[in-house]
């Protein structure tokens, strides 16, 4: 199949299907999509008789699917018989139009699955010495990381094994428009916590949805996946507000109260507007930190911010962000601030400067020292008032 999007296509109408029929007897699908990538982007995904069945965005231009699996980003599943559509979004068309061509494959006889080696399991950091809380623990995490699942380069093994080996004790694993990897997360054993995710991801905006909800239609108005998230149990935040083409331009009558406020995007900490921003979001806002981890040596690495929750066990940890129970630190040995009660505890902060939330501020002395605190938000910074570290 063949054809060319204009301008005009892309803005009259983003998301277009293409339909094409499944013959009975069919063991795999494979859709190839080509095109001239340095004229454009053409996102890619697909849609069966019983709905959504992948997305891999930009990531890849070809997939299978079959009964026992599927390329990564789609949902394995027997082939049913009747009419399915390749998802394309026009991500970038140029004035010029973009000609592109679709090749669609059936066989009878599904392909042997692709191996891929995971890498060994080796030893976490020590634990910092930190005291609980009314019985209840502060864990260490990262609320925003890619897989192979979407435009990551890591399997799911591979991220958890890295994100451990870095002192992790939980990790969301958030890839794009796409719950593909969801079923996998609790049959990995690396001693960390994997809590499902996904980052809905839009041309005006991007929003993680975590918890095991179902997948969330980016293709329908902001309002229906807040509505979806609390429906089914899960949080909703809103993805680096002000991270460049990423930045939130979405409308959403009711704002969700988390918001990923630190973002690995988040170069030099002397710039005040992400927090400028979160306090005109909201004036309760619940910040969280995320790496957005998709490959070594682009973005963060896991832990790069590190949100610290404090929970009963990692299995809490949603319900402890709910609850407003989140820190935020540059990294899982980074300077850290928290509310013990009716204290804060600063630890490895000396020298660094206390903003509380009426203003008024103190220099911390030691590295490990108790502080009074107040109601709302507290933030370490340094005398150039670079933000070291934040806690609720």
């Amino acid at each position: 199949m063949r054809g060319r999007w204009t301008l005009d296509d892309r803005l009259e109408r983003m998301l277009r299907e293409v339909p094409f029929e499944v013959p009975a007897g069919t063991a795999a699908v494979t859709v190839r999509l080509s095109y001239d990538r340095s004229q454009g982007v053409i996102d890619l995904g697909c849609a069966s008789p019983r709905g959504f069945r992948g997305w891999s965005g930009g990531a890849r231009d070809e997939y299978t699917i079959t009964e026992d699996w599927a390329t990564p980003g789609y949902l394995p599943g027997a082939p049913e018989t009747g009419t399915w559509q390749v998802w394309l979004r026009l991500h970038r068309i140029p004035p010029q139009g973009l000609d592109y061509t679709l090749d669609v494959t059936f066989e009878t006889a599904a392909p042997p699955e692709p191996v891929t080696a995971e890498p060994p399991h080796g030893e976490r950091p020590p634990r910092r010495d930190i005291p609980d809380v009314d019985g209840l623990r502060w864990y260490a995490g990262d609320f925003h990381a890619h897989t192979l699942h979407s435009d990551g380069t890591l399997t799911i093994a591979g991220l958890a094994e890295l994100a451990h080996g870095r002192g992790l004790d939980f990790l969301a694993v958030t890839d794009h428009n796409t719950v593909s990897h969801h079923p996998w997360l609790g049959k990995i054993d690396r001693e960390i916590t994997l809590i499902p995710g996904q980052e809905v991801t839009t041309d005006r905006g991007h929003a993680n949805v975590f918890g095991d909800v179902g997948w969330v239609d980016f293709r329908q108005p902001v309002d229906s996946w807040v509505e979806h998230a609390e429906r089914a149990g899960g949080i909703i935040s809103i993805n680096h507000p002000l991270g460049g083409d990423c930045a939130w331009l979405q409308p959403v009558t009711r704002r969700p109260r988390v918001a990923e406020v630190w973002h690995s995007g988040w170069w030099d900490r002397r710039w005040g507007a992400p927090l400028s921003w979160a306090a005109a979001w909201r004036d309760d806002v619940i910040a969280i930190g995320g790496s957005d981890f998709h490959r070594e040596g682009s973005d963060g690495l896991p832990g790069a911010p590190t949100t610290w929750v404090l929970a009963e066990d990692t299995s809490g940890v949603l319900d402890g962000v709910r609850a407003g129970r989140t820190a935020v630190s540059a990294g899982p040995d980074a300077p850290l601030l928290l509310r013990l009660g009716d204290e804060l505890l600063a630890l490895d902060a000396d020298g660094l400067v206390l903003v509380r939330p009426d203003g008024t501020r103190q220099v911390v002395r030691g590295e490990r020292v108790l502080l009074r605190a107040l109601e709302g938000p507290h933030r370490l910074e340094t005398y150039e008032n670079e933000v070291i570290a934040l806690c609720a």
